[in-house]
């Protein structure tokens, strides 16, 4: 039997990602472009027949130090490594290798660069503001210009019930921007009071649903359901997706590019940093909620994370709170 050359052998574990795991299109497209070059690199160095044995592990500290040359970053280059091992992973468990030889190259260090985020007071500011936005008479959907002329209302500001929801379910549940695109109306578990999301990999999880973001979705199902029988789609409004985009446009669902540009929007012009995103909301709902004394494994399960260091970054995230309390408390400090 012919041996399956390395590109093959990159092709069968991107299927397993897409078909046995479940990975998304963003992830498929950073694990592939990783695993091909990688892949391509070994064809180079041994031959396009070499057998996949024959791989060490100094063959892919080479290959990091290609990308150094290429002026890769060390976390572009610990991302590169990332995607090897599992790879490799994938093959020593398929039998196609006899051991994983990523596992013995070290990540590179990388600097701590912890996400700044926006205090307490600064996002409950924006979230009253949105409140009192949506409760505000509708402004018309066209509006005039000094000179007269007719001007649309970009997308970004043409919701506020939706937009409201948006930030509500970002900072008062942590989940993630796909997540939060990929709910539907029967995510909303009323009588649990929570939302059923599907994470990385299609796994379920639980998350409690606050009593303010509850009240936002109540707020906006009414006029989602009136844009989506005005637009014909009325047979959506009881099983569609429960973010729609203003135009209701194909599946009326929203992007998650579309959230990102609604964030930024709306950070901006209430005076948040420039570099506010949904994830910045998510990284703000975890910090916030160790830093009222949350459980760190609480915080886990509502993150959605696999392993409990993905968590701990949160406590790096409060040092400046330490540093506070010892400040105010030490005599020594003062």
């Amino acid at each position: 039997m012919k041996r399956e050359s390395f590109a093959q052998l990159a092709d069968k574990f991107l299927a397993m990602l897409r078909d046995e795991r479940g990975a998304s299109e963003h992830t498929l497209r950073a694990y592939r472009r990783e695993v091909h070059a990688c892949a391509a690199f070994f064809a180079e160095l041994l031959g396009e027949d070499a057998d996949v044995k024959r791989v060490e592990h100094t063959h892919i500290r080479a290959y990091l130090g290609v990308l150094y040359e290429k002026g890769l970053t060390k976390t572009s280059a610990a991302r590169a490594l990332a995607a090897v091992r599992s790879w490799f992973k994938w093959m020593a468990k398929a039998g196609v290798v006899e051991s994983n030889p990523a596992s013995l190259v070290s990540t590179p260090k990388l600097p701590k660069h912890l996400p700044r985020v926006p205090g307490v007071e600064e996002l409950n500011r924006v979230l009253d503001s949105l409140e009192r936005a949506a409760e505000a008479p509708h402004p018309s959907a066209k509006m005039r210009r000094t000179d007269g002329a007719p001007e649309s209302v970009g997308e970004d500001a043409a919701w506020q019930e939706r937009d409201r929801v948006i930030f509500e379910l970002l900072y008062g549940c942590g989940i993630r921007n796909s997540e939060l695109c990929g709910l539907d109306l029967a995510s909303i578990l009323w009588a649990d009071e929570s939302i059923r999301v599907f994470g990385k990999g299609k796994k379920e999880r639980l998350v409690p649903l606050g009593d303010e973001a509850a009240a936002a979705i109540r707020a906006y199902l009414p006029q989602r359901q009136a844009k989506l029988e005005a637009a014909g789609k009325g047979k959506l409004a009881l099983q569609g997706p429960l973010l729609c985009n203003a135009r209701m446009r194909g599946e009326c669902r929203l992007t998650t590019r579309s959230v990102g540009r609604i964030v930024k929007s709306i950070a901006l012009s209430r005076g948040l940093a420039a570099d506010v995103h949904p994830h910045t909301l998510r990284h703000a709902f975890g910090t916030h909620m160790l830093e009222e004394g949350a459980d760190l494994r609480a915080i886990q399960e509502m993150l959605g994370h696999e392993r409990l260091s993905t968590t701990q970054r949160y406590t790096q995230l409060t040092v400046g709170q330490v540093q506070r309390v010892y400040e105010e408390a030490h005599p020594r400090a003062r």
